[in-house]
């Protein structure tokens, strides 16, 4: 079995195609694949044969067959919503493709061919509110979860236009052979500060959500009631540490396979912040804060999760990690010039 990172190269154009040793995280070169429009978001199919990448400079969501000899990537598909999308994946059967539309306000649903390849036109192009960011669904597939955020332009380190969304969670119950959204009731999760939920993962064996507040710093846990897909909270602790005040946001986030640990990027305090997750309850104790590179927009675990790769949007530079199995703490291994404003990073292993 051979491992690869992709790393998506917004202002070069082009995704970085590099193989893993898995014993040692080691990054060789392996490719570069020319992708026009501002390659930003990156999401693989659950058989790990597709890669779809999100445009951000041209509205487009392009498919790409894998390579599973390579890790090389050939495109087979392309749409073109109204749109920038800011965020993809697939259900988890492998039959649609979601995404979200931050300025304009949307979720989609897209068909997916049987060779992979991204369809339309859209099943669902409705419309949530301004500053949606993610949309995935459970493990179950029945229900989908999308977060909005309000942003304002003093607390962020991207310059916006004006402050808008209205800082929720919207649940909808999924089709998973339609591909259909049907709000669910109560359709929003409100807020009870400016938290403002980006990013989400679901522990891989409790019923339990984390988001990633991009505005509040935090991390919050919710409990996933399966039988009606609504969530509610029980947890938000910050990302920070003690006595921090300068400018920060939150960007993506990740559990382990094992669901022993979950981190956070800062960009500000430029850090991955850590956690360790009780295996009975859920709830979060943090590890601590480790330097990396300037605004980690993006950063991916490897698969068994002994490996952290952050990528810097604003120094073209990527640090890998390796995860202590007992404790979760991070240890910096080695740092590499990826390219121009890498916005996405995907590991991923390849074969039998």
């Amino acid at each position: 079995m051979q491992y690869y990172l992709y790393v998506s190269l917004q202002d070069d154009d082009k995704i970085s195609i590099f193989t893993m040793d898995s014993g040692t995280g080691k990054l060789t070169p392996n490719a570069e694949v020319p992708v026009s429009g501002g390659p930003s978001l990156l999401t693989i199919s659950p058989d790990r044969k597709v890669l779809y990448a999100g445009h951000r400079t041209v509205p487009e969501i392009s498919s790409y067959r894998i390579d599973h000899g390579t890790g090389g990537l050939t495109q087979n598909g392309t749409v073109s919503p109204d749109d920038p999308p800011a965020f993809l994946s697939t259900d988890r059967k492998g039959r649609y493709l979601l995404s979200s539309y931050y300025q304009g306000g949307r979720v989609a649903v897209h068909p997916i061919g049987d060779d992979g390849a991204v369809g339309e036109p859209p099943i669902e192009w409705l419309a949530t509110d301004n500053g949606a960011h993610a949309m995935q669904t459970d493990r179950s597939n029945q229900f989908a979860f999308v977060p909005h955020i309000a942003r304002l332009n003093d607390n962020v380190l991207e310059p916006v236009k004006e402050a808008y969304g209205p800082n929720v969670i919207f649940q909808f119950r999924f089709d998973g052979n339609t591909g259909r959204l049907t709000p669910n009731s109560p359709l929003k999760v409100e807020q009870g500060e400016r938290l403002g939920p980006r990013h989400f993962c679901f522990h891989p064996t409790q019923d339990v959500v984390y988001f990633s507040n991009e505005q509040g710093c935090s991390v919050t846990g919710y409990r996933l009631d399966t039988s009606a897909g609504t969530l509610s909270a029980f947890q938000t602790i910050t990302t920070l540490p003690d006595g921090y005040a300068e400018r920060n946001t939150c960007s993506q986030i990740q559990i382990t396979s094992s669901g022993k640990f979950l981190y956070v990027p800062n960009r500000g305090h430029n850090s991955i912040a850590g956690f360790s997750v009780d295996a009975s309850s859920g709830r979060l104790t943090a590890i601590g804060q480790v330097s990396t590179e300037a605004v980690p927009s993006a950063f991916s675990l490897d698969p068994e999760g002994n490996f952290l790769f952050a990528a810097g949007s604003a120094s073209g530079r990527l640090t890998s990690y390796r995860i202590n199995g007992d404790t979760g703490e991070l240890t910096p291994l080695e740092t590499y010039s990826v390219g121009q404003r890498p916005m996405w990073v995907l590991v991923t292993s390849l074969g039998d």
